[in-house]
């Protein structure tokens, strides 16, 4: 190597000869000279500003991390004779601890694979739980998280940002939002993270995802609020926030965070191909998440109001006949008898564009803000009936236990939902083929479609009888499923329905 006039060169020895690479050198006082000291006043100021960005970063990072922790849950598992280990209350020889469940079409719909829970011969039952998060929300030693992480009715243990670890003395779960509060006891020096107004956070909004992807903890990921008010399928009530933040396996119970510090959503689920984030990932709103937690907190359970109704989307063949506009409301499809909708003069055909204080335009918004009703309390509901406005009263009633399974009186039929297509089915029984218009007829009704589902891009929408899929009748629920199923795997040119109402039959393709 020599050096000569600020240069250094090398000599490579190689088949061909001698290589001789120069780099130019810096002068000896470049050190001292400060960095960027030539850029522009414009691009000093950009530079500036997202200095001042990574600062708030790092800010809200530093904030939350202590009230964030790690949950690990042991389900508790049975043996059978082939010694398979299974969740208690399984049928015998199920070794997918969730087969059966909500949560294993969750899981499928978003791209992970339930691996079977066999144990190593000759010995015991390894643990088969997982890590997800959670996040302090009193000091107290309350901990908010999803029921997804903690089910399986096991030990739950919860280990601090310190290092501590915990067994949870209480967990209270509510599935219908797949949120779960957990209570630890003597557990001093806590750090609680405040809930804020998620109503308040607009698309576009800078986010943190801070948990436990993988099982690497304290990981804090940023991005934007996507959208608002999903509804993807895999909860009974659902109202997410979409974040492009990047949310993982683990991440599931973590609190989303504006940059205020506040916790806006608690990271529940990701949309996936490979298992990995894709960039959409869906949270539970913090308003419903602190209407949800306030109550297991303080009574162990959830009570929900509810109105007693049938409803579906305005469509914008709907919305003309119905005189109002396109999403403009929530149609009445059904008034059930001996209900708050009855007593409070609701009928057929009406289109509730306001409850209360809020403006509603999808069925999941109107279901939300009704059992969110104070119960007791007297709510005002504008509708249009017949082209006409009009105002009704509707008192909060708590919803029976047995109200959604028994409808109007009658017995609950099973319903099922297909995930690959985006919408759910029950069987007709002979009620409701009479109130559908349409006695005599066999086949499964159509009770749910997801909005941008291949079903809802089809045309399909709840009350509609799929009465053959691919030219073949169906009469069951298992039926349909076995066909669509079975078509699925052989073809990729989507799935030949044959659906029924009361105005006639029409085929139709839903391409998965």
């Amino acid at each position: 190597m020599k050096v000569s006039n600020g240069k250094l060169g090398f000599g490579l020895a190689t088949s061909l000869g001698v290589i001789v690479l120069v780099v130019a050198s810096v002068p000896a006082d470049a050190g001292k000279r400060p960095p960027l000291a030539d850029v522009s006043p414009q691009a000093r100021q950009a530079i500036d500003s997202a200095n001042n960005l990574s600062s708030a970063f790092r800010t809200v990072a530093n904030q939350l991390l202590p009230s964030v922790v790690a949950i690990e849950n042991r389900p508790a598992v049975a043996w059978n004779s082939a010694s398979q280990a299974r969740p208690s209350g399984n049928p015998a020889g199920n070794s997918n601890p969730f087969k059966g469940t909500p949560m294993e079409d969750m899981f499928r719909g978003f791209g992970f694979q339930m691996p079977p829970m066999n144990p190593p011969r000759g010995g015991a039952p390894p643990s088969r739980g997982g890590i997800g998060s959670g996040v302090i929300i009193d000091e107290a030693g309350i901990v908010l998280t999803n029921n997804h992480v903690v089910a399986g009715d096991g030990e739950v243990t919860v280990r601090t940002h310190d290092g501590r670890t915990f067994v949870a003395t209480n967990v209270w779960t509510d599935p219908k939002t797949d949120l779960a509060v957990l209570k630890i006891e003597d557990a001093s020096g806590l750090v609680a993270a405040t809930l804020g107004d998620s109503d308040q956070t607009e698309i576009g909004d800078w986010v943190m995802a801070l948990g436990q992807p993988f099982g690497l903890e304290s990981t804090v990921t940023a991005g934007i609020i996507s959208a608002k008010h999903r509804g993807i399928g895999i909860t009974a009530r659902e109202n997410f926030l979409q974040t492009d933040a990047a949310i993982n396996p683990g991440n599931s119970g973590g609190p989303l965070v504006n940059l205020r510090g506040e916790v806006i959503g608690i990271n529940t689920a990701i949309h996936s191909r490979s298992g990995g984030n894709d960039g959409i990932g869906f949270a539970v709103p913090s308003n419903l998440a602190r209407w949800v937690s306030d109550q297991l907190v303080s009574t162990g359970t959830v009570r929900r109001a509810y109105l007693g109704v049938g409803i579906q989307m305005v469509s914008e063949d709907l919305a003309t006949a119905m005189s109002v506009s396109p999403r403009g409301g929530v149609l009445v499809t059904d008034v059930h008898p001996d209900t708050p909708a009855a007593k409070a003069g609701f009928e057929p055909g009406d289109v509730i564009v306001r409850f209360g204080n809020k403006m509603v335009d999808t069925p999941q918004a109107l279901q939300l803000a009704v059992e969110r009703s104070t119960i007791g309390q007297n709510v005002s509901v504008e509708i249009v009936r017949d082209g006409k406005p009009m105002t009704l009263t509707y008192e909060g009633t708590e919803q029976p236990g047995d109200f959604a399974a028994k409808m109007d009186g009658r017995p609950a039929s099973p319903a099922k939902r297909i995930e690959g297509l985006g919408l759910e089915i029950s069987p007709l029984d002979s009620d409701v083929a009479r109130r559908l218009g349409m006695d005599g007829t066999e086949g499964v009704v159509i009770t749910s479609v997801r909005d941008g589902s291949p079903a809802s891009k089809a045309g399909l929408n709840p009350g509609m009888v799929i009465v053959e899929v691919e030219r073949q009748k169906v009469s069951t629920v298992a039926e349909f499923t076995e066909l669509v199923n079975k078509n699925r795997s052989d073809s990729k040119e989507g799935t030949l329905l044959l659906v029924r109402t009361e105005k006639g039959s029409r085929f139709v393709v839903v391409k998965s």
